[in-house]
């Protein structure tokens, strides 16, 4: 509970782990924030100044853009005071880089479908390319198809905007210690196709793109740092709709790698798109690590509730790493382990694989497997999945997350290429 006396204000924490200072410094913002004081100082030291600068960004984060009248604020400066300030001076600017990359990452997420669609989308990446000294490939349909990305082709086949694949490139000016690549689901909307979702889990489908939003961030959070690392985004932005064109149950799609999925379920389109975009990535680029975003299922949400990131692959360390950074950045994230038994539950018998579970059972973890079936053997232990469906997106502001979208996994992941080896 917070409460002021003479201009200070008070808060009664746990204890002084980051994690507290952390919620607490957002609490303290949004305060200050709904009262008549002009400015703020907090005190820091060099181990908890990244806490307390994220606290205080993510948590005084608004997204007006919509608002016909935008709630004003007096409060306009923030103040940090320290004993020791070239300490914590490299600290608060890497906090900063990160805090405002996962805010850029909610303001793509929060834009609505009418102003953030395939082609609007790939603009926004030639900006930041153009922004942050990147390079920019973009693959319209014509290109898609004679790379035979049939799959994702289909799933914004009904349409009126056209499939974009997205391909961002950074390269630090020393010598790289790792290449990365960074796969994002980008559904700009989901209807759920002729599979039409009901009205009520329509709303928020805008939030579809997110795993596409964060690896956006993600590779603005590296250019910024100047890390010693290659990076390589590769997004797969598509609008999944209903119409004349559309492509049905039923139907039988032939992906990039050759593989043919059955399709049993249009609203299972996320795993569709980045069969293909996968695919691409790994024959475009031999990364040392590869990882994809997407919130994919809402079966992760009920395997680890609505705040926490599903992590998924082969390798114990590499997940053991990403939980590391995970808890180190404020995130939350736990791992669902792959079942071989449930591989039996993705065959088709008139296709390679369905691209939907026969049984209701684990789907966060089946939907998973289907993306592994197009990771080559090289790359399994290289290779991880993030089922964001639960933790990019929130109607009930909690910790240092406001209503709409978190930019969940930006932290997360850029600690972990902030200590990679």
């Amino acid at each position: 509970m917070f409460f002021t006396r003479k201009n200070l204000l008070v808060c009664g924490i746990e204890d002084f782990d980051n994690e507290n200072l952390r919620s607490a410094s957002s609490v303290a913002i949004k305060t200050l924030k709904s009262s008549n004081y002009k400015s703020v100082s907090f005190s820091v030291d060099a181990e908890n100044t990244q806490a307390i600068v994220e606290g205080i960004v993510l948590g005084g984060y608004e997204y007006n853009r919509y608002k016909s009248k935008p709630t004003k604020t007096k409060l306009k400066n923030v103040y940090l005071t320290s004993g020791n300030i070239s300490k914590v001076k490299s600290t608060f600017e890497e906090a900063i880089i990160i805090a405002e990359a996962t805010c850029f990452t909610r303001d793509i997420v929060n834009t609505i479908p009418e102003d953030l669609n395939p082609p609007t989308f790939a603009d926004l990446a030639q900006k930041l390319a153009k922004e942050n000294g990147l390079k920019c490939e973009i693959l319209g349909e014509k290109a898609l198809r004679k790379e035979k990305m049939e799959s994702m082709l289909a799933v914004g086949r009904a349409s009126r905007h056209e499939s974009k694949l997205i391909h961002l490139t950074y390269k630090p000016k020393n010598k790289a210690k790792k290449i990365i690549s960074l796969v994002g689901k980008g559904l700009t909307y989901d209807s759920g196709g002729l599979s039409l979702k009901i009205g009520a889990s329509m709303v928020g489908m805008k939030m579809d793109k997110a795993g596409a939003c964060s690896v956006l961030g993600m590779i603005k959070a590296v250019s910024e740092l100047k890390l010693d690392i290659e990076v390589h985004v590769f997004i797969g932005a598509v609008e999944n709709m209903i119409g004349g064109d559309a492509y049905k149950p039923d139907d039988v799609l032939v992906t990039r790698s050759g593989t043919t999925v059955e399709v049993r379920n249009t609203d299972a389109e996320g795993r569709l798109v980045l069969c293909d975009v996968l695919d691409y990535a790994q024959d475009k680029v031999k990364a040392d690590y590869m990882f994809d975003f997407a919130t994919l299922t809402g079966a992760c949400m009920v395997a680890l509730g609505q705040y926490t990131t599903g992590v998924m692959g082969h390798s114990s360390s590499l997940k053991h790493s990403v939980l590391k950074s995970a808890s180190a950045s404020g995130e939350l994230a736990a791992t669902l382990p792959f079942n071989k038994h449930l591989k039996k539950l993705l065959k088709s018998g008139i296709a390679d694989i369905s691209n939907i579970s026969s049984k209701p059972y684990g789907g966060a973890i089946t939907a998973g497997l289907f993306l592994d079936r197009f990771i080559y053997d090289e790359n399994k232990d290289k290779w991880l999945h993030f089922d964001i469906a639960g933790s990019a997106y929130t109607e009930s502001p909690w910790d240092c997350n406001g209503y709409g979208a978190t930019g969940a996994s930006v932290r997360m992941i850029s600690n972990f290429l902030q200590n990679i080896k």
